[in-house]
């Protein structure tokens, strides 16, 4: 009856949650969804829910992946083929007093959206680097605290403590001033959580008190502004007209989340969809023989991971995290969960990355050697909660599943796994309570530097971020990393990372499961969609070609390449 009314009001928080962020919407939205939006866009199918629409709140979520990259353009990218740093709102960038000064020198002829809350009156300038910057670094900045003032990714890479300043030197150049070199510091500003926001909109909304609605209604630079949103069903977004790279191909872009599970290939197969983001790898079959369809995959820049609370007893013992990771048969979850599409783990560093160690080592399954320890520790009958996010994910296409494996996996040895099911920002804020012993967790980045996959999910800082879900705390690898960024030699930022992962595989906080590739499905008329190694991408190039495909034989259609593998060269910077 108590776990019953748990759920009850945890349910109840949800939809409480859920109606307080439609009603920021009440009074500019009342659409559905056309019938046939096709003659002018398309409908991306995803599953997943929304929380804000600024990812610099977030560490995760469908404003992260894919709407961040409609709405929002970012100061730098990268390269989705070369994993180098290019150019975006800033034309070009120069690195000073041995990394500990960056001067970025702006585009401008760089618009902002124009929506039916606010007309822009000015182009992008240094005033919107500076806001979008300070108001997570500067406390006192007035809209630090707006929404709730917490900046996950930032806040777990201490930057409010790392940035000495930001200034405008005039209206087309930036600099950021740091307290000590860091190497990896212009990485971060090419990931989706850094977008340029318009502070000309933020003096618009002061004026009216409504500073809430600058996470709600969002203004940016990107090639689709928010035109529509429905809680728990879509999210229309509209071609911006203005935007700075050309004209987007399509008109408007509906991403669709009112379908999970099979809901989501189900709309895919009937056409309501055009594009399926991340289909479960068991579906893969049926997706290959329609001929209607087509498959990409891709590497990615990811991990899939099972963290351990090593704040809470008996998982603050070594040799406990040891044991549990020898009962689990990854080469299980391998063939029933990616059915081919992922490889086993052994860093928390994906293989692509230019620091991963070949060194590192695949935690053995060994069941008899699990049993045997918790015998010696006293612990045959031990219980655990195992905390589970609900949407599937591009490192885990279906997590309930794996956990479920995993439950199987632990009660040979005598564990006895509870499986708990979480959602969204509801996992975020209830994992930092501590009361959680396991979490099945993962992690994808838009950058190519390790740091942006050790320090967010591993460092000190990190957990008081919501990143850091092992709770684990060790100065020596901080240090480590510390070191790292304060060079701009590779070999030497190599030697430092392989360092890391020697420690993070002798002290074990985190069992590395799986690096999987990035899935995506789409009708054989959607063209120009891409898919990066780091997820996010742009829709401003996709296209619908007006033709029907040849009709063939099923024979021959499986003859027929149908499966699009990107190739990847990684280049050192």
């Amino acid at each position: 009856m108590r776990l019953l009314t748990v759920w009850f009001l945890f349910i109840i928080s949800v939809s409480a949650q859920a109606l307080n962020n439609q009603e920021r919407f009440t009074d500019i939205v009342a659409n559905e969804v056309p019938a046939d939006i096709r003659q002018k866009g398309f409908i991306y199918c995803v599953n997943g829910v929304v929380t804000t629409f600024n990812p610099q709140l977030v560490s995760s979520g469908l404003i992260v992946d894919p709407l961040g990259a409609q709405i929002y353009d970012r100061l730098l990218d990268v390269d989705p083929f070369t994993y180098r740093l290019v150019p975006e709102l800033a034309a070009r960038w120069e690195v000073l007093d041995n990394g500990a000064t960056y001067r970025l020198y702006l585009r401008k002829d760089v618009k902002f959206q124009n929506t039916t809350w606010f007309t822009p009156t000015r182009n992008m300038n240094a005033d919107d680097v500076v806001f979008s910057f300070s108001r997570m670094f500067e406390v006192n900045h007035p809209y630090h605290y707006i929404n709730g003032g917490h900046y996950p990714y930032f806040d777990s890479l201490q930057f409010a403590n790392s940035v000495q300043s930001i200034r405008k030197i005039n209206n087309h150049t930036v600099e950021f001033r740091l307290n000590s070199p860091d190497a990896s510091f212009l990485w971060h500003l090419a990931t989706h959580y850094a977008p340029i926001l318009s502070s000309e909109y933020a003096d618009f909304l002061s004026s009216i008190n409504r500073q809430e609605l600058i996470d709600w209604r969002p203004i940016g630079t990107g090639p689709f502004h928010l035109d529509d949103y429905q809680a728990g069903q879509f999210v229309r977004l509209l071609r911006n007209d203005n935007y700075w790279k050309g004209l987007p191909r399509m008109e408007e872009v509906v991403v669709d989340m009112g379908a999970g599970g099979t809901g989501r290939i189900s709309k895919l197969l009937t056409g309501e969809c055009d594009v399926l983001a991340y289909p479960a790898a068991s579906q893969l079959k049926v997706l290959r023989d329609d001929p209607r369809l087509r498959i990409s995959m891709r590497s990615g820049m990811n991990i899939a991971y099972l963290a351990f609370n090593t704040s809470k007893p008996p998982l603050d013992k070594l040799k406990v995290r040891q044991a549990i990771a020898y009962a689990i048969n990854n080469e299980r979850l391998m063939q029933s969960i990616y059915y081919g599409t992922a490889e086993t783990a052994a860093s928390i560093l994906p293989r692509a990355s230019w620091a991963y160690d070949n060194q590192a080592k695949i935690t053995d399954y060994n069941p008899e050697l699990s049993k045997q320890m918790l015998k010696e520790m006293g612990l045959e009958n031990l219980k655990l909660d195992l905390w589970v996010p609900i949407a599937s994910q591009s490192y885990n296409p279906s997590p309930l599943k794996m956990a479920e494996l995993i439950q199987a996996d632990l009660a040979q040895v005598g564990i006895v796994m509870n499986i708990r099911s979480v959602e969204g920002r509801f996992q975020e804020n209830q994992l930092m309570d501590r009361s959680h012993d396991m979490t099945l967790a993962g992690w994808t980045t838009d950058s190519n530097d390790p740091d942006s996959f050790f320090r967010p999910l591993l460092s000190c800082a990190a957990i008081g971020s919501q990143t850091n879900l092992s709770h684990w705390c060790n100065p020596a690898f901080d240090e480590i990393l510390h070191k790292a960024l304060l060079t701009q030699q590779l070999a030497a930022r190599i030697d430092y990372y392989h360092q890391a992962q020697q420690i993070l595989g002798e002290d074990l906080p985190v069992l590395p499961l799986a690096y999987s590739l990035r899935l995506q499905a789409y009708r054989y008329d959607i063209k120009g969609l891409m898919i990066s190694a780091f997820g996010n991408t742009s829709f401003a190039g996709v296209y619908r070609e007006m033709e029907q495909p040849e009709k063939v034989s099923p024979k021959k259609q499986r003859q027929k390449p149908w499966l699009f593998i990107h190739c990847v060269v990684f280049y050192f910077y």
